[in-house]
């Protein structure tokens, strides 16, 4: 077998096991709120992004992708072709070692910025130092406080104020009626933003700023009617069985029998008159008793009337975001990938390389394959371990993420969707003072941020003189 057949084989078993671990991590926290609150079960969560992740993946993920990620590296330092070929093998190889250690320890690291630090590995040791555009990774270290900033602050807000114009009124259901329509009509508008411009932007369907927004506000405007209908199939709450609504009728009771009782002590004396005072006075406390048991059961009922719809709607952004992540991050596997499938094809380094239909099918397999083996133990820290999460406080959750990667893009900010996501939860917990936060968890994530980038420099630099001594070099 030839040396070019053995990188080839080794190439694509390093980028299925990338996208194994984009599944196990980046997935995984993505479908974290969820889970953790409830909306979806773990199985169904992952029945749903194995179909969504893989369509989008396979369908709608870009079918050319740039060589050199995110302009990092000087192109111009690869002399040997082969030398390219071992650095993207070692960047594969090294970023999914660091995913699959984040994901053993639950931590949601960005699987971008794993990639981007493999590259500057092999990138320095071959051109050195000078040979990496600091000013981009520079750029790109941004998101770490962007993203969690942003995400964090639009999800605090949104959160407030499903609270004061939902739960502080005096009919929360008939208020969550009302506004649901309008979040229906923002959650699909912008996550179709979300997809037009970053799922679905190296695909050949494309479209200008006016024909995107017309699409989303079509998309929005039908979900806003469908949810209208479905809306009405909720009956009121007084239709609507409860532990406690034999309750009022025995308050009835009671009023009628304490009547009686005062008849009684009216016209009696002695001892049955004092008699008859205490058994009114007992009766009083329990109506009292009963009347407060009322109150909090149809309290609790509305309430759980209002998560349950909310659980609906974070299944409905939960899919959204499944498919436009799929689209667009497997290029974080493929991208690598393709670029040494294309130079041990025609033994040349191009600007561009073009991802063939199989391997947008390996990572899409991939993805979901690492979600339902792994991905367990990174939705086990979004859903429940950095706040408690209900499905409003996670739709509050998805919907900032969405909405800041929406501005991001726009705006040409760097972001990372899963520091995005983490800052987003961050946020909704803070909105119930810093106390509903776990403080030891959130202080592993952000280390374990820090980290990732000279992690997979570090396990990069090591891999890649492990193969350029195998290998050897022309």
């Amino acid at each position: 077998m030839s040396t070019e057949m053995i990188l080839l084989i080794l190439v694509v078993l390093a980028g299925a096991y990338m996208a194994w671990n984009i599944g196990a991590n980046d997935v995984a926290n993505a479908m974290g709120t969820s889970v953790g609150s409830g909306a979806l079960t773990l199985k169904q969560a992952v029945c749903i992004a194995a179909v969504l992740e893989f369509s989008g993946a396979f369908f709608f993920g870009s079918h050319v992708s740039e060589t050199i990620q995110k302009g990092i590296v000087d192109s111009s330092i690869f002399k040997d072709p082969l030398i390219l070929v071992y650095g993207m093998l070692s960047a594969l190889i090294a970023a999914g070692a660091w995913l699959q250690v984040a994901s053993y320890y639950g931590w949601p690291v960005s699987t971008t910025h794993s990639i981007v630090g493999a590259v500057i590995g092999f990138g320095a040791i071959v051109g050195g130092v000078e040979a990496i555009y600091w000013d981009n990774v520079a750029f790109i270290a941004t998101s770490w406080v962007l993203s969690p900033l942003l995400g964090g602050l639009l999800s605090y807000g949104i959160f407030n104020l499903l609270r004061r114009h939902i739960f502080y009124t005096s009919n929360p259901v008939e208020s969550a009626k009302k506004i649901t329509p309008y979040l229906v009509f923002c959650v699909i508008a912008i996550l179709a933003q979300v997809m037009l411009y970053k799922g679905l932007s190296n695909v050949a369907l494309q479209f200008n700023f006016l024909q995107a927004l017309g699409i989303s506000f079509l998309c929005g405007a039908v979900g806003f009617l469908v949810s209208m209908l479905l809306l009405r199939l909720v009956p009121p709450l007084d239709k609507i069985k409860q532990d406690g609504e034999d309750h009022p009728e025995l308050s009835s009771e009671l009023e009628k029998a304490k009547k009686h009782l005062v008849m009684i002590q009216q016209t009696s004396l002695g001892s049955i008159q004092y008699q008859a005072k205490e058994i009114i006075e007992e009766m009083q406390i329990l109506s009292e008793s009963l009347k407060q048991k009322d109150s909090v059961s149809k309290e609790g009922a509305e309430y759980a009337i209002v998560e349950k719809i909310f659980g609906y709607l974070q299944v409905i952004s939960a899919c959204l975001m499944a498919f436009a992540h799929g689209a667009n991050d497997v290029a974080n596997a493929i991208g690598p990938l393709a670029a040494a499938i294309g130079v041990l094809t025609t033994g040349q380094i191009s600007a561009q390389a073009t991802i063939p239909t199989w391997a947008l099918a390996l990572g899409g397999v991939g993805i979901v394959v690492g979600l339902a083996t792994w991905g367990w133990r990174v939705i086990e820290t979004i859903g429940r371990k950095i706040t408690e999460l209900t499905p409003t406080r996670g739709f509050s959750a998805e919907f900032g993420a969405a909405a800041t990667i929406l501005i991001a893009s726009r705006l040409g900010l760097p972001i990372s969707t899963t520091h995005t996501l983490v800052g987003s939860v961050i946020g909704v917990g803070l909105a119930r003072g810093i106390e509903a936060l776990d403080l030891r968890t959130t202080r592993h994530i952000m280390i374990s941020w820090i980290v990732t980038v000279p992690a997979g420099a570090i396990i990069t630099i090591v891999l890649f003189f492990i193969i350029r001594a195998i290998f050897g070099t022309n």
